[in-house]
């Protein structure tokens, strides 16, 4: 399983450039393929997203810097910026692992396992998606999944601002909040700390190796 370290990535770039890895991928021109990248201030919109959701004006909004993109995914609104470390796994699900559930799960437990080489318990929370550590939650997942190649993935907070979730409802859920890795252990841990442990329990779940790559995949170009 290729692995690609691409730091900092606008989100409609990084979404542009998932759709022509998945088409790749649908097409057998590449191998399964994850991007690990970081983004600027951003809000993403999925499917069954509401509006009311997006607690702040238009305007505060850009003053913050935080643009708006509505995207393909599962599930409601969700913040990515700075200190977040995002994968989007390309993955071809063919011909044994057709099974959505057993996918979100595998993404859930990345995270999970990654929480615990810091010396944290995080769970899962009945009925709801992500990782959590109490009632709050550290890491979001949303996928999309065409001809059985996914895309979309999982979000872990290791030092993001928690400011700025409170201007959005996270993923829909009002009585939770929403915790970082730094947060919970009152010490920094950038995304980069996160890169190598998360790929480790990524590769071992999909009963596979780990292979790096520090630029876009593909023959693409960013």
């Amino acid at each position: 399983m290729l692995f690609c370290r691409l730091g900092t990535m606008d989100y409609a770039e990084a979404h542009r450039l998932q759709k022509e890895l998945q088409a790749k991928r649908i097409s057998g021109e590449i191998d399964d393929t994850v991007l690990l990248l970081e983004h600027p201030p951003v809000l993403t919109m999925g499917r069954s997203a509401k509006e009311q959701h997006i607690l702040a004006a238009p305007e505060v909004l850009a003053a913050r810097g935080i643009s708006v993109h509505e995207v393909g995914r599962g599930g409601d609104v969700t913040y990515h910026g700075p200190g977040q470390l995002v994968a989007y796994p390309i993955i071809d699900l063919k011909p044994d692992r057709r099974d959505v559930r057993k996918y979100m799960w595998s993404l859930e437990e990345t995270m999970i396992r990654t929480c615990a080489d810091l010396g944290l318990a995080a769970t899962r929370v009945e009925g709801l998606n992500g990782a959590w550590i109490g009632n709050r939650k550290v890491g979001a997942v949303g996928v999309r999944i065409s001809r059985w190649v996914t895309m979309h993935g999982l979000a872990l907070n290791a030092n993001i601002d928690l400011m700025h979730f409170e201007l959005i409802v996270p993923c829909g859920i009002q009585d939770k909040t929403v915790t970082s890795l730094s947060a919970e252990l009152g010490r920094t841990v950038s995304a980069a700390d996160l890169i190598d442990p998360l790929a480790r329990h990524l590769a071992d779940l999909f009963d596979t190796t780990v292979e790096w790559q520090d630029a876009v995949p593909g023959g693409l170009s960013r």
